[in-house]
């Protein structure tokens, strides 16, 4: 019994040291996860913490542009790259060369790359549905920008936009400067009739800025009594109208191929879908003695885009007006799509700073150009 209880005591006395432990042990060692614990699932609708959740993703943007020796969107470009470092977003650009191919392949590497977002200025906007394609099966949002895809085309993704501005409105601002030109001008009419009549430099056949600018500055003219719509709905004060694509040497030669066959004499005015093209215009004109300071020999020449050159010949008295296509604009709302899209924001002005029209849409507005306001651009 003495030797049971001797034991007992010390079976008691080791157990107590081993619960209190040594004197300066303070920590503790916690105990070993349960593998088999069940783990508490994460609530998706909880807020982010600060700094943290998707707004941190770091944007990776893949842009493609119709082609880099484009004036206006050369503006576009410098926008883009300068709104990309404000908002530490990566953007690599390419120049699609004017080759829709090109541009396909450009798009499809950025894809392998890991792009989180693309933006894409179309070689040609009926590509648009392909590209949407590549973008939908990678699950990325795409900004398009200038050359607006169709209605199908953007209705049918959920993470597409558009950014770029309503071409009538430059069309309409455009033929306005014509007719207030002519109404401060008698002297433009050159044969009498009360009439204008011009030629017409057209952009890319099927672009939506070249047909709709091309219809518009038509229809104001018209509107004012200075044009006559024929049953074809053709304007008959139209003398020649051909596409020099935008270019300012193909605008050239188109222009001194009408002063042969027409004659500077019944030219009374030009109009051109941009700037680049006003500006050849300009060029054949000059050579033939005009626009370069003896008021009897001037045709106003009305261009679109308002480009540094444009604004330059503007000063020099002579190119007549232009319009404004805000390139800065349509380059840093673009980006700022494409870096909100890339961190799972919504597309809403308080994310973007732009309003968004129907979901999809972020037009930037013209602004007339005339020798008025035009030092306001330089």
């Amino acid at each position: 019994m003495k030797k049971f209880l001797v034991l007992s005591l010390a079976l008691l006395l080791v157990l107590s040291v081993a619960a209190c432990g040594t004197p300066d042990q303070t920590t503790p060692t916690p105990p070993a996860a349960d593998p088999t614990a069940p783990v508490a699932p994460v609530d998706p609708t909880a807020p982010a913490a600060p700094d943290d959740g998707p707004a941190d993703v770091a944007a990776n943007i893949g842009s493609c542009i119709y082609k880099f020796d484009d004036t206006f969107m050369t503006g576009v470009r410098n926008a883009m790259t300068e709104t990309a470092a404000g908002l530490g977003a990566e953007l690599d650009i390419q120049d699609s060369r004017n080759d829709q191919p090109t541009q396909n392949s450009q798009v499809e590497a950025f894809i392998t790359k890991g792009v989180n977002a693309l933006a894409i200025n179309p070689v040609d906007r009926t590509a648009a549905g392909s590209i949407t394609d590549l973008a939908r099966a990678a699950g990325l949002p795409v900004v398009f920008l200038n050359r607006e895809p169709e209605e199908p085309v953007m209705q049918g993704y959920d993470k597409i936009w558009y950014v770029g501005a309503k071409a009538e409105e430059s069309g309409t601002m455009s033929g306005q400067i014509l007719v207030d030109y002519w109404q401060a001008n008698p002297s433009v009419d050159k044969n009498g009739d009360s009439k204008l009549q011009y030629v017409l430099l057209k952009g890319e056949q099927g672009h939506q800025d070249a047909e709709l600018r091309t219809e518009f500055s038509q229809k104001a003219l018209v509107d004012a009594g200075l044009a006559i719509d024929s049953d074809q709905n053709l304007d008959e004060c139209l003398l020649a109208i051909d596409s020099a694509t935008w270019d300012k040497p193909k605008a050239t030669d188109l222009m001194n191929t009408w002063i042969s066959s027409i004659g500077l004499d019944k030219i009374e005015a030009v109009f051109a879908n941009n700037d680049d093209m006003a500006l050849g215009a300009l060029e054949a004109l000059k050579a033939n003695g005009y626009n370069t300071g003896d008021a009897s020999k001037y045709i106003p020449v009305v261009g679109v885009d308002a480009t540094a050159p444009a604004l330059e010949s503007m000063s020099k008295g002579e190119l007549l007006g232009t319009v404004l296509n805000d390139a800065v604009n349509q380059g840093a709302a673009t980006v700022a799509i494409a870096n909100a899209a890339a961190k799972g924001l919504e597309i809403n002005q308080a994310n973007i700073g732009y309003e968004v029209t129907d979901g999809k849409y972020i037009w930037i507005p013209y602004v007339k150009v005339t020798v008025d306001n035009y030092t306001q651009f330089q």
